[in-house]
């Protein structure tokens, strides 16, 4: 019997598996994808994806103690 291991390389979720990840509509990424602000994202041909490190990445970014400072970093 043969095992396939699973790779160690990126992970690769469609709009809607990274809108379900970061808890967001998929229509909220659409959106951010055009005028900005959201988590970056790959093109494949006409495919969007984002890489399950880039959503994590970015999510951290957006952590703040207060709504002061989230105000001052808008």
């Amino acid at each position: 019997m043969t095992h396939i291991q699973a790779s160690n390389g990126p992970k690769y979720l469609t709009n809607r598996e990274a809108a379900s990840f970061l808890r967001l509509s998929p229509r909220t990424l659409e959106k951010q994808r055009v005028v900005g602000g959201g988590p970056p994202f790959k093109k494949f041909g006409s495919r969007v994806l984002y890489d399950e490190a880039d959503l994590q990445e970015w999510a951290n970014k957006r952590t703040f103690d207060n709504t002061g400072v989230y105000k001052a970093a808008k």
